[in-house]
């Protein structure tokens, strides 16, 4: 990072506001909520400074535990000016190539799966036609498990045909990027057409075998949707019974004040140090896991 002028900044890690997001829950300390990501703080800085930034944070996720999760874990995140997420890709894959070499690995060039074009592959139908009742008849086909519970919610369904029939079979010796994620799994990222003007979310995930290593997204930076965003997320958090929580109001002013266009992502160096040893599982490599702590 330093090679590239990229600024090292500090931000808090707890918080008025939590991530709204429904699938990640904050631990809260009082009036304040331990940071998921240090994502908004550091981009209120680009929105203030308009410059080139990172951050290796310890972050904490409530609920999450097991083979590759740990509730504390370490993210690498940065922020490129004038980057979209096509160009960080190759921004991540040459600081994956870099550290694997420090360690005598090698990094394949890596693949690229569209997430739309694998859903539709493995349903047999045009994406927009997909449906929930799709999902499940590939699953009975395939005599594997279908949860009732995901009933209607249909990004529920697609992330776990994703999770069943593509990314289990990704290649254990290359990265893979999954790019063109549906609009509505755009999280805080642009919304455009691509190539074949299918509406998709401008957003990236890395992984390494079924190993997730990074998310990364071109940022939106349109204040009043990301608000309703914001807004959408609490409702569904409502809807599912769940604790509504604070929102990050002060994102939002910075992104009315003008955030530079730019992209961002985030790594998880504890899941990076399980391809680089090439441990079983996250405890391995953590000198104090949740259950020592």
């Amino acid at each position: 990072m330093q090679e590239s002028d990229v600024l090292e900044v500090v931000t808090p890690a707890l918080s008025r506001a939590a991530a709204t997001d429904p699938n990640i829950h904050s631990f809260q300390v009082g009036d304040r909520y331990l940071h998921t990501s240090p994502e908004f703080p550091m981009k209120r800085l680009v929105a203030a400074y308009a410059t080139d930034i990172y951050q290796i944070a310890t972050v904490f996720r409530d609920g999450e535990a097991g083979r590759f999760h740990n509730a504390e874990f370490s993210l690498l995140e940065w922020y490129r000016v004038g980057l979209n997420h096509v160009e960080l890709m190759d921004d991540v894959s040459a600081l994956l190539g870099r550290v694997l070499s420090v360690f005598g690995l090698s990094c394949l060039t890596p693949a690229t799966v569209r997430y739309t074009d694998a859903v539709s592959g493995v349903c047999g139908k045009a994406f927009d036609k997909i449906g929930p009742v799709d999902i499940e008849r590939v699953f009975s086909e395939n005599n594997r498990s279908y949860p009732v519970s995901i009933g209607s919610d249909l990004d529920a369904a697609m992330d776990l045909l994703m999770d069943e029939f593509v990314v289990s079979e990704f290649s254990d010796s290359q990265p893979t990027y999954v790019v063109d994620y549906p609009a509505s799994q755009a999280a805080l990222a642009k919304i455009a057409k691509n190539n074949d003007n299918t509406i998709v979310a401008e957003r990236f995930e890395l992984y390494w075998g079924k190993l997730e290593l990074a998310n990364g997204f071109h940022e939106l930076c349109d204040p009043k949707e990301q608000l309703e965003r914001f807004q959408n997320e609490q409702r569904i958090r409502v809807e599912r019974k769940e604790k509504s929580v604070p929102l990050d109001e002060h994102l939002i002013d910075a992104l009315s004040n003008g955030l530079p266009d730019c992209a961002g992502v985030a790594l998880g160096l504890d899941r990076l140090m399980l391809l680089i040893s090439g441990a079983e599982h996250i405890d391995d490599v953590l000198a104090f896991s949740s259950a020592r702590a």
